[in-house]
């Protein structure tokens, strides 16, 4: 009754039923016993069967039924008593009652059997002290019933614990994660931000020395803002990296996914920009991702910061072999050039292109604009 190989368990009352019917057919007519009531005694020994088949699906109700066939053949046709396969599938039945309903129910279903036990047993000529002996042969079966009935309730139990353990071990496992990811952030960041901030503001400060030399000024500015950027950026991994107590999510990290974002903002600026990129841009590795928003919001800053707000087109192509971008930009009155430099800014978008094997053209276009076209490779394992 515990086996676990069932897809169903109603499986064993619905063999078992029409195995005591069969059995009752071929008692009666094996045995002498029920004489001229043998017709009448297997007739209701597959009624009997009947309700076992029933209580695969009503445990209680089926009972009864097989119960109250066991009488029947004893008052209405003189059998001498109840034939042993009404026996057996009596003592089945409320073993499977046991099992499947609750304690008061299965004794419910007990009593039922060993009344009608009892009664078509003293119809039947049964002495009086004999009648003790019903109790003995129905209650195995119930506590055969019981028992399994308690061992699949510790079964669940268990297993329920072992769910419970497991989401524990995960819910460890995942916080010592987080805790790694944590030491793992406060490391770099004190490692690497900090010093980048210290070089930045001593750039800064040999820029103010550089007065009067504007070419060396502008290399120096570049690395200043290289440096600057960097700290943001690591300040943003970070972010990613560090678990927030609060339960507040770390900012998005940049990607042309959120180029969209980008344009917004510029726009809310002042800067009338337009964007010609597919709808669904392809994964691409996370640095080069990085590095192609990082270009393209240095650019139109530059637009921004040096021709003003003038009309910017953006255009963003995806190959099997690279990414284009680029950022052209009308006339404008605010344009400043320096000789054999492309403006502010440039020094790093190079240096971050240097970084993926990249390459940037910026020069001034024959209509009086500016355009900063990058191409970043994608490597072939992407």
């Amino acid at each position: 009754m515990t086996m676990t190989r069932l897809r169903d368990v109603r499986l064993i009352p619905l063999l078992a039923g029409p195995l005591i019917g069969f059995l009752a057919v071929m008692e009666t007519r094996l045995d002498d016993f029920f004489g001229a009531s043998a017709t009448a005694t297997w007739i209701w020994g597959v009624l009997l069967g009947a309700g076992v088949v029933v209580a695969a699906w009503y445990p209680l109700a089926g009972t009864v039924i097989a119960a109250a066939c066991l009488p029947i053949p004893v008052v209405a046709f003189d059998a001498p008593g109840v034939g042993g396969a009404a026996m057996i599938g009596l003592i089945g039945v409320v073993a499977w009652a046991g099992w499947r309903e609750p304690p008061r129910r299965s004794a419910l279903a007990f009593c039922a059997a060993a009344v009608s036990f009892a009664s078509a047993q003293m119809v039947a000529g049964l002495s009086l002290w004999e009648l003790f002996f019903i109790p003995a042969i129905l209650l195995p079966g119930l506590c055969m019933g019981l028992l399994a009935r308690r061992s699949g309730e510790r079964a669940a139990k268990l297993a329920e614990l072992a769910a419970a353990l497991d989401a524990e071990r995960e819910a460890n496992a995942q916080a010592a994660v987080a805790q790694e990811r944590t030491r793992i952030a406060r490391e770099v960041h004190d490692a690497v931000a900090h010093s980048v901030s210290v070089m930045t503001l001593q750039l800064g400060g040999l820029r103010r020395l550089l007065d009067g030399r504007p070419a060396e000024q502008e290399i120096v500015a570049g690395l200043e803002r290289l440096g600057r950027q960097t700290v943001e950026e690591m300040r943003g991994l970070v972010g990613i990296l560090r678990e927030h107590v609060d339960g507040e999510r770390p900012a998005p990290a940049p990607s042309l996914a959120r180029v969209g974002e980008l344009i917004s903002d510029v726009r809310a600026a002042g800067l009338k920009v337009t964007l010609d990129s597919p709808a669904e841009p392809p994964r691409l590795p996370p640095v080069l991702d990085l590095t192609a928003y990082r270009v393209l919001q240095e650019a139109l800053t530059n637009v921004l910061r040096h021709a003003g707000e003038v009309p910017t087109a953006v255009t963003i192509g995806y190959t099997d072999q690279a990414l284009t971008l680029e950022v052209r930009n009308e006339p404008g009155q605010a344009v400043r050039r320096v000789p054999g430099r492309g403006g502010h800014g440039l020094v790093g978008m190079r240096e971050r292109l240097a970084m993926v094997q990249g390459s940037l053209h910026a020069a001034a276009e024959p209509d009086g604009g500016f355009a900063v076209r990058a191409r970043f490779p994608i490597p072939r394992t992407w």
